[in-house]
């Protein structure tokens, strides 16, 4: 029964994290209010079920908010069910395939970068909003201080984010402030089919493109947060598996796309939660408070969801990691601040697909070390010859000048055809200069 009771006490914390962050994300994504909260009902009622993580909860996130906002601007709200019913197949294909171990296996730079990228994209998008009045610059940074604050006092586990928008809220509607504030309408209305006549090339793309964001996430916070606590470790491919189930529901109901969320999860976790009853139940809650209670959504100003979101960004950005990464290599460090801009000059994707790239580029040329050495008989190898060496390796023969020239291959592991042919190359011109080579260990 004790457990019990602690999956409660759990639940309520999780929403009152939740609930904010849910509002804030769809406004951020220019949908309505209301479907973010939808997200958090799926995320926490039905993946929360299913089998795959304990600890983890899903719901709308921080890192898809700019992807939303672009596939709302390009295709219309009405495109959104469908790229997200889409994007939930393709994590439901990539479960049944056994794949969601290897979305761990992407290089931590490009991680960081995209996530940094996104955190930023995030800050700049909430700089609008913020600076719309003096009354809004007002609320959002004193949203700002009192989150950070509430973390210093023994009341902590009451979430900064929920008494910071309750307290600009409230403060806001005592003095009648004139701020934009938060507009919400019916979940009839608001909630609906896929519109199917939609479906073309570009909007097939964004599925795609959304699921595979959703799910790194989703694995990279299942890493995280199994490291947080004793319980049962995630099996990643069911766990990717019902994220898919989640989104292809969210995608029924035309509602924002979801991933496991590292923010919710820590919440989870750090009140003590003990089973999924507490992720379960915090969907429950959600879901009363939009169908009784969605008229206090309206008292919230749009400034103070923009500072919110901020510190999201901010959290996104983990300024601390990106600092020791560059600090302790400086070429994955260049991958990473390579990703992060690339996707605010230009887009997610494109980011994330040139970090990608650099991250091989980089591995290939680390793995490719080649110590070539003169030695009083002739030169010897060692490492993996490789093309990316070969400059370096015809280099070092230019200035072998011996009548009798002992190559020593034994301690090469690897020798591509590039190095291989120029080896041979040089081997046949000594040869007819009248020298004599003896090769070893080929």
């Amino acid at each position: 029964m004790k457990k019990y009771w602690a999956d409660l006490g759990a639940s309520v914390v999780v929403f009152l994290v939740a609930l904010p962050l849910c509002v804030g994300v769809a406004v951020a994504s220019g949908v309505p209010a209301e479907l973010g909260i939808v997200t958090g009902v799926v995320g926490g009622v039905v993946v929360g079920l299913l089998p795959g993580s304990t600890m983890q909860v899903s719901g709308p996130a921080a890192g898809l908010t700019v992807l939303v906002a672009d596939a709302v601007g390009r295709y219309g709200i009405q495109a959104l069910g469908v790229i997200v019913l889409g994007a939930g197949l393709v994590q439901v294909a990539l479960g049944v395939a056994r794949c969601g171990r290897w979305f761990r296996a992407i290089s931590p730079s490009v991680v960081q970068g995209m996530l940094a990228g996104i955190g930023l994209v995030l800050m700049f998008g909430q700089l609008k909003p913020l600076v719309a009045s003096p009354v809004a610059l007002a609320l959002g940074l004193l949203t700002v201080v009192i989150m950070l604050l509430w973390q210093q006092t023994p009341m902590r586990l009451v979430p900064g984010v929920l008494v910071g928008v309750a307290v600009c809220t409230a403060l806001a509607s005592g003095f009648a402030s004139p701020v934009e504030r938060i507009e919400v309408g019916t979940l009839s209305a608001d909630v609906h089919l896929p519109d199917f006549s939609l479906l073309h090339a570009g909007v097939l793309g964004s599925a795609v493109v959304f699921a595979l964001v959703a799910s790194a996430e989703s694995m990279f916070s299942a890493s995280a947060v199994d490291r947080m606590h004793v319980g049962p470790r995630t099996r990643y491919n069911r766990e990717l598996i019902a994220q898919g189930v989640g989104n292809t529901i969210c995608g029924l109901l035309g509602a924002l796309p979801m991933t496991a969320v590292i923010v919710r999860s820590a919440a989870n976790v750090q009140a003590g939660a003990r089973t999924k009853a507490s992720r379960v139940l915090h969907g429950v809650w959600l879901l009363l408070f939009v169908v009784l209670l969605p008229g206090l959504l309206t008292l919230i100003p749009v400034a103070v969801l923009a500072a919110v979101l901020v510190q999201a960004g901010w959290k996104l950005l983990c300024v601390r990691q990106v600092i020791t990464l560059w600090r302790t290599d400086k070429a994955e460090g260049a991958v990473l601040v390579l990703t992060a801009g690339l996707i605010v000059f230009t887009d997610l994707l494109t980011g994330t697909l040139i970090g990608l790239l650099a991250a091989v580029v980089k591995t290939a040329w680390d793995v490719s070390r080649l110590s070539v050495t003169i030695t009083t008989d002739g030169v010897a190898l060692k490492g993996n010859a490789t093309f990316l060496r070969l400059p370096r390796l015809l280099d070092a023969l230019e200035r072998v000048d011996r009548e009798h020239v002992r190559m020593d291959l034994s301690g090469v592991r690897h020798l591509d055809q590039a190095c291989g042919q120029a080896i041979d190359q040089w081997v046949d011109e000594s040869r007819r200069a009248g020298r004599t080579v003896e090769l070893v260990g080929r």
